[in-house]
């Protein structure tokens, strides 16, 4: 009943710019936390930023300075703005978010399909 579905993914050059979305859709009562991670080949998924329940923002070391979390509550969207992308950048993106779907409902953790980041030099 929850779809996480993620756009603006592609090819830049180094020092260029993209900005990832996620929208969810389906039944949603709230959202919790929600966050983009990164994998690439070879390598596990990785934390690349969040926002937690209360709006804390976190960055991976990687990333900070470079890469900006933020969301639009009314739209259930999530957006991920990267700036001064490095080669190392390249992976697969996903977004991620914990959500309850009714009120009495636990939190459960919802993946987006992936949207792949290359940066090519």
């Amino acid at each position: 009943q929850v779809q996480l579905v993620e756009s603006g993914g592609g090819l830049v050059q180094p020092g260029g710019s993209l900005r990832l979305s996620c929208a969810a859709s389906g039944r949603i009562f709230s959202i919790d936390a929600t966050g983009w991670y990164r994998q690439a080949p070879g390598n596990e998924r990785e934390l690349v930023a969040s926002i937690t329940g209360t709006g804390g923002i976190n960055y991976a070391e990687a990333v900070k300075g470079r890469f900006t979390i933020s969301r639009d509550n009314a739209k259930n969207t999530v957006y991920l703005q990267m700036n001064s992308l490095k080669p190392e950048d390249t992976a697969v993106y996903y977004c991620m978010s914990n959500l309850k779907t009714w009120s009495w409902a636990a939190l459960r953790t919802y993946w987006g399909q992936g949207t792949q980041v290359t940066v090519s030099s």
